[in-house]
């Protein structure tokens, strides 16, 4: 399933400079994750690196996305082609 980004979000911008698909962005009040870039950062680390460096966590899963981790791979190579 794609990240998205809680209201506990403090706009420190480091999780920008990680997401390799560039799919994180500042919203209207805080940042946001286009969930057509987002892959988890599968095809690039093992794990999602925004996720790791949110020094408040208000990065989560969105329940309203899932994929699996194939759909994921898929989305990197769509991705890496354009």
């Amino acid at each position: 399933m794609a990240l998205k980004i809680t209201d506990e979000c403090i706009c420190c911008d480091v999780c920008v400079l990680e997401c390799p698909n560039d799919a994180i962005s500042l919203g209207e009040e805080i940042y946001e994750i286009d969930p057509d870039r987002c892959t988890e950062c599968v095809g690039h680390y093992e794990t999602s690196q925004c996720v790791e460096v949110c020094p408040v966590d208000a990065i989560i899963p969105d329940p309203d996305i899932r994929e699996d981790r194939e759909t994921l791979q898929r989305k990197y190579l769509r991705l890496q082609q354009g």
